[in-house]
């Protein structure tokens, strides 16, 4: 995982639209999630699981699109995660970074979170590391 958003909600949920989730941009940008980058979306209210791509949007937005949105209702609770793959070796080697926003229900920043893996000086593999910012 190299990005999570944390309790979400859903602000709106169009099964008309051509699939995909829309986040509010500024979310997106805060832990870097990409635009059409996949992500992997965990429903808190039903415990529904489903991937899509991200679209960015407006202040507030949290959007399941298309066959999404049959998964999710205005108020769900939503945890989004998007991923990065590394050859583990390099992790071990070089460690990795993590940025975790939690929201609010309004879908603003309450507490964000950068959340590290440090190699051991001893190379016997790695220490994580969660310091909030």
């Amino acid at each position: 995982m190299h990005a999570k958003l944390h309790r979400v909600r859903v602000s709106e949920a169009n099964v008309d639209y051509v699939g995909s989730i829309t986040i509010d941009r500024e979310l997106i940008e805060r832990v870097g999630i990409l635009p059409l980058e996949e992500v992997d979306v965990v429903n808190l209210s039903n415990g529904k699981r489903f991937s899509t791509y991200v679209f960015p949007g407006q202040t507030g937005e949290i959007c399941p699109n298309g066959g999404a949105a049959l998964l999710c209702q205005p108020g769900d609770i939503l945890i989004i995660y998007a991923y990065e793959q590394r050859p583990r070796q390099e992790v071990l080697e070089k460690g990795h970074f993590a940025k975790v926003l939690v929201a609010d229900a309004e879908n603003r920043c309450q507490q964000f979170f950068e959340q590290s893996l440090i190699p051991r000086s001893d190379g016997q593999g790695v220490e994580f590391h969660s310091q909030e910012c």
